[in-house]
């Protein structure tokens, strides 16, 4: 290799100590400027301050999780799957919420890697946000339960439903029965290629029984269905929502066959 090594350190630490900046603002707090910023432009927001034991601080003054709000219900940041990865993303960075405020402490012999370890732990709380779009299955779960008992008062939904007194009728639940307008009426989520083949044999059993029911299908993202999975999955099942981003589809379904 023919770099020049210790001329590449020199430059890459100039680089970066150009980089990150220290200024004191108005109230008299250090603010460290650094390039890390939010999707829309807006940086992030560090500052300095000292520990009583002779370490360092570093905080936000809860501007990442007010910043987060504007477009997202923090209620939901902190509860169920993603409630689950955003204390695993605090854990891992070896942050933590106080107050609202997101701090890490260090010696500060370390700051350095500190800020750069405390920067990566408010991206990655801030990718969180993106499962309102791009969810995983176990949110997605999450989340049409909720949207559901939104729509159809509770003493309505029976979930995890097992049909009494049919043969084998623990092998074919039933994510959801409604008391419907015209039979009762079965609902599914479905996340994926595996569900959506579960789906297919549990309505296939229900018809072959001769099992009246009408049946409500939701799809995490019906465009990820292969095609003959989806060919199978249609000529047993009811209405169909692509996504429950369709949140007017959704709705739409609900009132015509239950609420």
């Amino acid at each position: 290799m023919s770099f020049d090594v210790i001329l590449l350190k020199d430059r890459l630490c100039k680089t970066l100590c150009g980089e990150v900046q220290i200024h004191t603002t108005r109230q008299g707090y250090l603010q460290i400027l650094t390039p890390f910023t939010f999707t829309d432009g807006d940086t992030f927001q560090l500052y300095l301050q000292e520990m009583p034991g002779g370490g360092v601080r570093l905080t936000d003054f809860g501007h990442t999780l007010m910043h987060l709000s504007y477009e997202n219900d923090l209620g939901k940041l902190r509860e169920g799957t993603r409630g689950k990865l955003f204390d695993q993303v605090l854990a891992t960075a070896g942050m933590r919420e106080e107050n609202g405020q997101l701090v890490f402490d260090t010696a500060l012999e370390s700051l350095g890697t500190g800020i750069l370890q405390y920067g990566q732990g408010l991206t990655r709380i801030y990718d969180l946000t993106f499962l309102n779009r791009a969810r995983v299955a176990s949110t997605f779960y999450e989340d049409l339960k909720e949207r559901l008992y939104s729509l159809v008062a509770p003493e309505r939904i029976q979930p995890d439903f097992i049909l009494a007194g049919e043969t084998d009728a623990e092998s074919y639940p039933i994510d959801y029965r409604i008391e419907g307008k015209r039979a009762p009426l079965f609902l599914f989520g479905i996340a994926g290629r595996d569900k959506a083949r579960l789906v297919t044999i549990v309505l296939e059993h229900w018809l072959r029984a001769k099992v009246e029911f009408d049946s409500l299908l939701i799809f995490q993202e019906q465009q990820e269905i292969p095609r003959r999975d989806l060919a199978r999955l249609s000529n047993v099942g009811g209405e169909m929502v692509a996504s429950l981003d369709a949140s007017e589809d959704f709705q739409r379904k609900i009132i015509k066959l239950a609420a």
